[in-house]
């Protein structure tokens, strides 16, 4: 059985190089670790999300009463499933799982829509079901690091029926041309965003929601009071800011040319699943467990793929870092492969 709970921070230890993280490495910058310590030092007080709510709105060219905030990206999954009673909900795997478990765990049966790897692992609108009511899925996806086209994500909305779309990488792809978080005027869709990955959170738990006043009220209903820390709030008006979205632009540049340095350095063997945009790759090796572990007696970290509806033991999720780190992964990778592959070979 899959083990949807499963998630990258299972696969590190001491001493172990982590690429099972997709969390930028070097983040965050001095600058924001500065105003976390000052709103570190003004927590005494209970949280004002006010600001912070202005702010997000701003930057999305949205209403106040558009924006949710929560304590990490995925709180958002359990207010859904708190708040909502769909009649058949489904989710597009392979995908972050943590949406099907919020649902399944608020006692909602769950369909999945398996994306296939001849097509890329790309969506095709016209296989969601018409009468589906909540459709889930990631863009860009996590883990095929596959980028939908915002016109293919926004082409499945329709009356009764609620898309909610996982933004957590968006700001991953140069131009976030994927991204539909500025589309209030899209009716029955809830985009969910993170500062976890560009701006290095993850043990922060920020994130918000963008989407229709009523359904962001429905959901706010079920928070306790005061969810999001005083220095959550304060990076999300640090990391909203003209100046903030530009720099992690730039970092998202950087980003798509390690990116190419990790694939172009991969060696034969390795079998590079979809067309790759966002913070990692998703790869297909022979003998997945086998070089997993291998992998991890060598120093090294990735992310087991098995854990996903839809794929395999065999593959992996790579997260990209600096080339210095990725050219020696993929060294390290090429000597564990030589065993695989012989063995392979042998008739």
């Amino acid at each position: 059985m899959t083990d949807l709970r499963h998630h990258g921070d299972a696969e590190l230890a001491p001493g172990l190089i982590d690429l099972a993280v997709n969390v930028r490495a070097d983040a965050p910058p001095a600058w924001l670790r500065s105003l976390l310590h000052d709103a570190l030092d003004r927590s005494s007080g209970y949280p004002d999300p006010r600001p912070a709510r202005a702010a997000v709105a701003t930057a999305h060219g949205r209403d106040q009463d558009e924006v949710l905030l929560t304590s990490g990206a995925a709180e958002t999954f359990t207010l859904l499933a708190r708040a909502l009673s769909p009649r058949r909900a489904l989710v597009v795997h392979p995908s972050f799982t943590e949406p099907e478990v919020a649902l399944r765990s608020a006692g909602h049966p769950v369909e999945r829509l398996l994306l296939r790897p001849e097509d890329g692992y790309r969506l095709d609108p016209a296989a969601v079901p018409d009468d589906a009511d909540l459709v889930v899925l990631g863009n860009p996806t996590n883990p095929t690091s596959v980028l939908h086209p915002a016109t293919a994500v926004a082409s499945l909305l329709r009356p009764g029926r609620l898309v909610v779309v996982d933004e957590a990488f968006a700001d991953t792809v140069p131009g976030e041309p994927g991204s539909l978080a500025s589309r209030a005027d899209l009716s029955g869709l809830l985009v969910v965003r993170s500062l976890t990955k560009t701006w290095g959170l993850a043990g922060l738990r920020v994130g918000y929601a963008l989407g229709p006043p009523e359904l962001v009220a429905a959901l706010a209903a079920q928070q306790p009071h005061w969810p999001v820390s005083t220095p959550a709030l304060a990076a999300l008006v640090a990391c909203t800011t003209p100046s903030a979205r530009a720099e992690a632009d730039a970092a998202a540049g950087v980003l798509g040319i390690w990116r190419e340095v990790l694939l172009d350095a991969l060696p034969a063997g390795v079998v590079v699943e979809g067309a790759p945009r966002s913070s990692f790759v998703l790869v297909r090796v022979p003998d997945g467990g086998v070089v997993r572990q291998e992998l991890r007696r060598r120093g090294w970290a990735v992310r087991r793929g098995d854990t996903f509806p839809g794929l395999t033991g065999n593959h992996l999720r790579v997260a990209v870092r600096d080339p210095a780190v990725s050219r020696a992964f993929a060294a390290a990778l090429t000597d564990v492969l030589l065993p695989v592959t012989a063995s392979e070979e042998v008739p």
